[in-house]
């Protein structure tokens, strides 16, 4: 029997309370599977019904954790993409129980949209997610799809095993045949993708040139056109559309003199600190969780804190930043959040920009020093020892070379990681 909806089946009130204990403990639990549009998806989906249909679970629950949170931009229409990946899951798990070679198959089949009223970073949030919707239904297994990856470019599979290691949860992977993986460094080429980067090259060309110059005019067609060849099918991995693309164009002319007078400043700033010996200098690394989605708008918001003189870009994960700041002010600022309302305003537009600073969501911590929130863990998750809290403070403690160390191995890492921020997808 197959049921898409969070009803209960009138069959499981009958079985009365007298034997609801002695049913329960015997009866078979519930799976839970999260679900997005892989490749081994529908394989997941048919090993799930098959192991159902065997009589190991009772209901199967296929769900989709919303990368997204209700009322962000295009938030209608991602979730409706994801509630026609659950209603394609529905269809084919039903038609897999019909083909069940089983007597007697009596299968709940519920598909469920869930995580949508919060943000989710990272795979703890995953896992916190799941692991409430799981309780909430008494499902006490998660099979997963080997190539399930719920934010995009970022891989989570293994750390969301990981993480769902330390809950009571029987957790596997659906054991089907993985595609040969390659990496997707190119996407299809499209003529609209093609038109779009031989512009931007050919004006940014003429730019630095000039116009109305013959030679300046050849020159920049024909390197265009070798950019736009070989570029196209990577920096852009969705068609522009209109009026997104054009409106996004236009906000970030605005923004460009925006951060020109937040570079200036900053600049006047440090210029003063360092003439000046009296005025502080505190160098810390800090966390900044931002709220302005994956890839292109997280790289820009990571490039433009880099170009603002006083702070530095380190590490870019999920939607955690970790930046390193010079002086007091230049950490203010960050935590002000100027800089990512601005970045909302361009991507998303004016209404995405009203949004509370990182300091009022208690989305940021200093992370070195005497004033340090949280313990710096860059260095842990690379292998080597985390950082002490305390190091700032004990001077003539010999751990305070290991901060040195600790720093060095954060700027390196990070170099690598940044590709992180880099991948972009311009939604």
């Amino acid at each position: 029997m197959a049921d898409t909806g969070d009803g209960v089946d009138s069959s499981d009130i009958e079985s009365g309370t007298a034997a609801g204990d002695e049913v329960g403990a015997g009866s078979p639990g519930a799976v839970v599977v999260p679900v997005e549009p892989t490749p081994t998806l529908r394989a997941t989906v048919a090993h799930a019904v098959e192991t159902a249909a065997e009589g190991e679970f009772s209901a199967v629950h296929f769900v989709e954790i919303a990368s997204w949170r209700d009322g962000d931009p295009e938030s209608d229409r991602r979730a409706a993409e994801a509630e026609r990946v659950l209603e394609r899951v529905a269809a084919w798990a039903e038609a897999d129980l019909d083909d069940s070679d089983a007597d007697a198959v009596n299968v709940d089949i519920v598909t469920e949209l869930i995580g949508s009223d919060e943000y989710l970073f990272g795979p703890d949030d995953y896992v916190g997610v799941l692991a409430a919707y799981a309780e909430a239904n008494g499902a006490d297994a998660v099979l997963l799809d080997p190539e399930y990856t719920p934010v995009g470019n970022t891989t989570l599979l293994q750390p969301l095993e990981f993480a769902l290691s330390n809950t009571s949860l029987d957790v596997e992977t659906a054991p089907v045949t993985r595609p040969t993986r390659r990496e997707r460094l190119r996407t299809e080429a499209t003529g609209i993708r093609f038109a779009t980067m031989f512009g931007l090259s050919l004006a940014f060309y003429l730019v630095l040139g000039d116009p109305l110059y013959w030679f300046d005019l050849v020159t920049g067609v024909a390197t265009a056109a070798v950019v736009s060849i070989t570029l196209s099918r990577i920096s852009l991995d969705a068609d522009p559309a209109i009026p997104r693309t054009p409106m996004r164009l236009v906000r970030g002319a605005i923004y460009v003199p925006v951060l020109c007078y937040e570079i200036l400043m900053a600049n006047l700033v440090v210029a003063r600190v360092i003439l000046d010996p009296r005025l502080p200098i505190e160098p810390t690394m800090n966390r900044l969780r931002v709220i302005v989605g994956s890839g292109l708008p997280l790289m820009t918001l990571a490039n433009s804190i880099t170009l603002t003189p006083g702070t530095l870009t380190v590490r870019a994960r999920d939607s955690d930043l970790y930046v390193h700041s010079l002086v007091p002010w230049a950490r203010d600022g960050l935590f002000d959040g100027s800089l990512e309302r601005w970045t909302r305003f361009v991507y998303y537009g004016r209404s995405s920009a009203r949004l509370p600073t990182p300091r009022e969501r208690d989305d940021c911590a200093i992370l070195q020093g005497p004033n340090a929130t949280e313990e710096l863990p860059i260095a842990a998750t690379d292998g080597g020892p985390t950082a002490e809290r305390d190091i700032g403070v004990e001077s003539g403690d010999s751990r305070a070379d290991d901060l040195g160390t600790d720093e060095s191995d954060a700027g390196g890492s990070g170099i690598g990681d940044a590709r992180d921020a880099s991948e972009v997808t311009d939604e």
